[in-house]
């Protein structure tokens, strides 16, 4: 089947058509998943289970990047697990407010401080499984696998442990830099932020980057080439774990966000599909949501109700491309993987 234009003379050795049949139209029209019965009671239930946690924050310096100090961090994550990651603090002056960022399904290899302002406080997570620090930690490695890991109960499946994880980074953060308003900002498996932050008062702001993990209604029909594929055909084997994937839809738990988000969605991904990200940019009370999204080859245009208040850098004190766009594939921007492109900050 040939591919709609403009991918196929982008993208002519695609597997897959990357847009699933869907123009931006239909992809705003995608309806996010109702909630399962207890949904709202299971996420307030672990948050609260998880205040009972200390984090037990252990660092150990290695210098200055930038306008931070950075850290290799170990802390306490769900089940008692000892997760590592990194953290940074403003090497000038006391931090303005916390960012929690995370990482997409290859794991974080070292820190990296696009989206961070200069005084900001800030935790880079590593799931449990995954990336440089946390290989071989409670989960496997792989994506593929990684993705099924406990899926036979809801108490134990991997993505439901690495949101849980995500509150008990933030903790980490808050004991070493204080109580600061925090923001989150993840990508792809980063998604999961859209899991927990509903439940985390302590957030005042997302941004969610071709979020994963929604929408499975219409995911678990699409075939891929990111981890949604694994799933796809575990479900068709064991159809039981459907009942489970209910309670880590992302669009399900983005209808319990009452903060300010911003979601940048893609409008071809063949690893992603954009039903499944803008599933959960739908789902995101009008009010609050600002949505990247344009035709290809025009403009970028926003579907913009309320200019989200994040932490944005402070005129004058910029490094490292804070808040700068960070393409993956072909972003809702019509920008291809590869070609960054500056964006305005969130005022």
């Amino acid at each position: 089947m040939p591919l709609p234009e403009p991918y196929d003379s982008w993208f002519p050795d695609a597997p897959i058509d990357g847009t699933y049949g869907y123009d931006r139209a239909a992809l705003r029209a995608v309806e996010p998943v109702a909630p399962p019965a207890g949904f709202g009671d299971l996420w307030h239930g672990w948050f609260a289970a998880s205040r009972g946690v200390h984090p037990e924050p252990r660092l150990t310096s290695l210098g200055r990047q930038g306008a931070h100090d950075v850290y290799e961090l170990e802390h306490t994550g769900a089940g008692g697990l000892r997760l590592r990651g990194w953290l940074a603090l403003p090497s000038d002056g006391a931090a303005r407010v916390g960012v929690v960022r995370s990482h997409g399904y290859g794991g974080r290899e070292a820190p990296t401080f696009d989206r961070v302002p200069d005084d900001a406080a800030v935790v880079f997570p590593v799931a449990r499984g995954l990336g440089a620090l946390n290989t071989g930690v409670g989960a496997p490695d792989t994506a593929a696998e990684h993705v099924l890991h406990g899926i036979g109960s809801v108490e134990t499946y991997s993505l439901g442990r690495c949101a849980v994880d995500l509150w008990h980074a933030a903790d980490a953060l808050a004991e070493i830099a204080g109580d600061l308003p925090l923001y989150y900002v993840g990508e792809s498996f980063g998604g999961i932020g859209a899991l927990a932050v509903p439940w985390d008062r302590r957030f005042v702001g997302a941004t969610f980057v071709v979020p994963s993990f929604g929408q499975y209604d219409v995911r678990l029909g699409l075939e891929c080439t990111g981890s949604g594929e694994a799933v796809r055909r575990y479900v068709a084997e064991h159809p039981e774990a459907r009942d489970v994937l209910r309670y880590f839809d992302t669009s399900t738990a983005a209808g319990y966000l009452r903060i300010p988000v911003r979601c940048e969605c893609a409008l071809w991904d063949a690893a992603v599909p954009p039903p499944g990200q803008f599933a959960v940019a739908n789902a995101v009370p009008a009010a609050a949501l600002e949505l990247r999204s344009s035709r290809p080859g025009t403009r970028s245009t926003r579907a913009r109700r309320r200019t989200p208040p994040g932490p944005p850098p402070r005129p004058g004190r910029t490094s490292g491309g804070a808040w700068q766009a960070y393409p993956p594939k072909l972003r809702a921007d019509g920008k291809r993987s590869g070609h960054r492109q500056s964006e305005q900050p969130m005022t």
